[in-house]
C-alpha cells in the first residue's frame, strides 16, 4: 500500500479508539470499540489449541475489522440497532472498503461476506466471539452501568451463537454463572 494511502487508512480505523460503546470497563469508564475489537482478536489468539482445525488467522482477521464500520456510524448497541442503521452502517463501509487498494479491497469484500453468510466455522467462532466478548466485559463492570434490560441479556445473549461448540457452549455457560453470582451479591447487599 502507498504510504500516504497507508496513513489515510490507518486515520480512519484509529476512529475505533475514540468510538465508545455502551458497555463500561472494569475501572467505570466507557470502552471503545477498539478496545472491545482488541479483545476479540485474543480471545481468537488463546483459542488456538481448542479449534486447531480453524484457520485461526482468519478469524483473527474478522474480529479486527468485524467493526469498522462504527468509524463511520459510531456505536449502536445491538438491543437498539434497527435495520436502516445497518444498512447504513454497511454503506458506508463498503463505500469505504471500495477505496482501498488491491488486495485489501477484495479481501476484506470476501470476509465480510462470509461473516454474513456465517455457514463457515470461522464466521462462526468470529460471531460467537462477538458476544461472548460483550457479556465477558458487562461481568466486568460494575452492575450500576447496566441498563435494566441488560441483567436478563447477560444472562442469555451469544447463548444461540455457541452451539456448534461444545467448548463454548460450557463457556456460555461459566458466564451465565459469573453473571447469576454478580447479580446476586448485588441483590444481597442491597438487602
Amino acid at each position: 500500500m502507498e504510504q500516504q494511502k497507508f496513513l489515510e487508512t490507518l486515520a480512519i480505523t484509529a476512529r475505533l479508539k475514540d468510538t465508545t460503546r455502551h458497555c463500561y470497563t472494569a475501572k467505570g469508564r466507557h470502552e471503545s470499540v477498539g478496545e472491545h475489537t482488541t479483545q476479540m482478536a485474543l480471545m481468537a489468539y488463546f483459542l488456538r489449541d481448542e479449534f486447531p482445525e480453524v484457520d485461526m488467522d482468519k478469524v483473527i482477521r474478522m474480529c479486527l475489522i468485524h467493526d469498522l464500520g462504527e468509524c463511520f456510524t459510531g456505536d449502536i448497541p445491538t438491543f437498539m440497532k434497527t435495520s436502516a442503521d445497518e444498512g447504513k452502517e454497511d454503506d458506508l463501509l463498503g463505500r469505504w472498503v471500495n477505496t482501498l487498494p488491491e488486495p485489501y479491497r477484495s479481501e476484506m469484500t470476501s470476509l465480510y461476506a462470509e461473516m454474513a453468510a456465517r455457514e463457515t466455522i470461522e464466521a462462526k467462532l468470529y460471531k460467537a466471539l462477538d458476544g461472548l466478548e460483550a457479556v465477558i466485559q458487562h461481568n466486568d463492570s460494575a452492575l450500576d452501568t447496566w441498563l435494566p434490560l441488560e441483567y436478563e441479556l447477560n444472562l442469555t445473549y451469544a447463548a444461540d451463537r455457541v452451539t456448534f461448540s461444545p467448548y463454548l457452549t460450557a463457556l456460555r455457560a461459566e458466564i451465565r454463572r459469573i453473571t447469576e453470582e454478580k447479580i446476586a451479591k448485588e441483590s444481597k447487599e442491597a438487602q
